[in-house]
């Protein structure tokens, strides 16, 4: 496995049991895109959202825009949604998705973190 060093800036959202191996990139895009904790003023600044199971870039998302989550948004989480944000956007260009996709970002996670977000290049 490649290990990759991200250029653009983007956040890193790492999951665990909300990934399927078998998910199609809208099945994991409504999965994965929203009720998280995290600054949103530093967010938007983030052109990709890139999803991360064990260490693995699973899927890259160009982001739209990030708003408060909601029940009604077609996110398939349920619980407390207060405080927590989504984004909108779509699968990213293939050029983005080639670069990156099942490549190891094994680095940017420091061990003992267990927070599942972290922004890359958002300076």
């Amino acid at each position: 496995m490649n290990l990759v060093n991200i250029t653009e800036p983007a956040i890193l959202i790492r999951i665990s049991k909300a990934y399927v191996a078998k998910m199609s990139p809208d099945e994991l895009y409504n999965t994965v895109r929203g009720r998280w904790k995290l600054n949103p003023k530093v967010a938007e600044k983030a052109d990709f959202a890139f999803i991360i199971h064990k260490g693995i870039i699973k899927e890259v998302y160009k982001i739209d825009s990030w708003h408060p989550a909601s029940k009604g948004s077609g996110l398939n989480i349920s619980g407390d949604f207060a405080g927590r944000y989504e984004f909108v956007g779509e699968v990213a260009l293939d050029s983005i998705r080639k670069k990156y996709k099942l490549a190891s970002i094994k680095h940017y996670f420091v061990r003992g973190n267990s927070n599942p977000i972290n922004y890359i290049n958002l300076v």
